[in-house]
């Protein structure tokens, strides 16, 4: 019977000897002083050489590990290759959900800011002039000013973003001076004067729709905002741009009015809470 071929571990310890062998060999020649090599020894050191070359290189080469023959699977085999591949499709099935996830996360399109959107509403107007009552105030006439006045607390964040840019201007026509005082000091207490950057020299009072009509075609604004309809309407043909705050769904009366129920949906602020 022939003699089996050696193991891959048998090889690599004669590998290891035969590279001992050689390192002794190298030894003995380097002791050898300069001035008597022959070409003879020259010669043994480049074989040499070139063995120690190859010996390092097979015990560089990583040992290949052996085949396992496959055992033979009984009948539950299919029951359990079934399992096997129906948890890998759930695993597939996850990562793909959460790949998907960071896919649409990363997709998903950056919400603008309110002072972006103010700023792309108002198309970079830089005066704007608007009514108080209606529009800034709860209160819905001059006539219940004389009792009160009270700031609309959800406007003071979209006020604040129009004057970062534009020259603001508050307007109403009172019926008494006390009228005037109590919406000053109610502007005040809300902050406006302070934190939004208005003046109270940029609030004006009149007696009449008729005084309102002229501050406005005096200013000459980029926009008007006002609750009154016929002020809207006798403005349309002088105002660049006009905004009308009615809770009643109306028709523009022409291309340059807009309209809306109140200020902050009209720049899309409540949509943003």
């Amino acid at each position: 019977m022939a003699d089996s071929p050696p193991s891959k571990e048998e090889s690599v310890q004669l590998i290891k000897k035969f590279g001992a062998y050689l390192t002794l060999k190298m030894s003995n020649l380097f002791s050898i002083s300069i001035d008597n090599l022959s070409s003879r020894t020259l010669g043994t050191i480049a074989v040499v050489a070139v063995a120690l070359v190859l010996t390092w290189r097979l015990l560089r080469t990583p040992a290949v590990p052996q085949r396992r023959q496959p055992k033979r699977q009984g009948p539950s085999t299919s029951s359990s290759s079934v399992n096997t591949h129906s948890s890998t499709a759930v695993i597939s099935s996850s990562d793909d959900s959460r790949a998907q996830y960071v896919i649409d996360e990363f997709f998903q399109p950056v919400k603008p800011t309110l002072a972006q959107i103010v700023r792309q509403k108002l198309s970079d107007g830089r005066k704007v002039t608007c009514r108080l009552v209606g529009v800034v105030l709860e209160e819905s006439s001059p006539e219940e000013l004389q009792k009160h006045a009270t700031v609309r607390s959800s406007v003071l964040e979209v006020l604040l973003e129009i004057t970062k840019f534009c020259d603001l201007y508050l307007m109403e026509r009172i019926v008494d001076d006390e009228s005037g005082e109590r919406v000053l000091l109610a502007l005040e207490e809300a902050g406006i004067f302070t934190s939004a950057g208005l003046v109270k020299d940029k609030v004006l009072f009149c007696s009449t729709e008729i005084g309102r009509t002229s501050f406005v075609r005096q200013l000459e604004p980029d926009w008007h905002i006002d609750s009154n309809p016929e002020i809207i309407t006798q403005l349309s043909r002088f105002i660049k741009h006009q905004l009308h705050i009615s809770s009643s769904r109306s028709e523009c009366t022409a291309s340059n009015v807009y309209s809306s129920p109140n200020l902050e949906q009209f720049f899309g602020f409540q949509d943003r809470s």
